[in-house]
């Protein structure tokens, strides 16, 4: 009979994806996971399999607690376009408080993936596809009330944010900013007739 795991998963999950947020896959070593779980090594491979595993696992929490999480949020609670300002607020006040400049995850994984991983590619590009999605249904809504004008179709207007929110997420890890960052987030929304970014609030938890 197996043994029940006498650890919790969230917190483990939510350490190694701070290694791996942090330095990357390749430069965080299993050395390094472990003394960021706490968990041995044979405990960490026997729930995760591998590191690729770990680093999946912790990849995926980590879009479900920030990612996911925003774009339900905002889209419940706000009209389409201020749904879209405030995810690009969001990102740049969340980027702006850290102070690691790690950027984001997702974005991060996207550059240090390598064709020979076509797994990961392949879900890396699911989540940049949902993003888009956000983006186009948020488009499509306001267009359609009357809130944002018809200035691109939806798809062409989410593909164009989705470009920017990437460059965005990479500015924010080398060279993190506010006049930088909001500067190239303000000609967009105005092209699309978007909400402007509200004024800079108070610092708040990296995403």
């Amino acid at each position: 009979m197996a043994r029940p795991r006498e650890f919790d998963e969230r917190q483990v999950l939510e350490a190694a994806g701070d290694a791996f947020w942090a330095r990357g896959f390749e430069a965080t070593s299993m050395r390094d996971l472990v003394r960021a779980t706490g968990l041995t090594q044979p405990s960490l491979y026997n729930a995760f399999g591998d590191k690729r595993g770990l680093y999946r696992r912790a990849l995926e929490h980590y879009l479900t607690t920030t990612l996911h999480e925003r774009m339900r949020r905002l889209e419940s609670v706000l009209p389409p376009g201020g749904a879209i300002t405030a995810f690009m607020a969001e990102v740049i006040e969340r980027s702006l408080s850290d102070e690691q400049h790690r950027g984001c995850m997702l974005v991060n994984a996207a550059v240090e993936s390598t064709p020979d991983d076509e797994d990961l590619q392949a879900a890396i590009v699911a989540e940049l596809d949902q993003t888009r999605a956000f983006f186009r249904r948020c488009m499509a809504a306001g267009q359609g009330s009357g809130e944002i004008p018809r200035v691109l179709p939806p798809a062409d207007a989410a593909t164009h944010l989705l470009a920017v929110l990437l460059g965005l997420r990479v500015l924010a890890r080398i060279d993190p900013q506010r006049a930088l960052l909001e500067g190239a987030v303000r000609p967009t929304l105005a092209l699309l007739g978007l909400p402007p970014l509200p004024a800079a609030s108070g610092a708040q938890r990296p995403q």
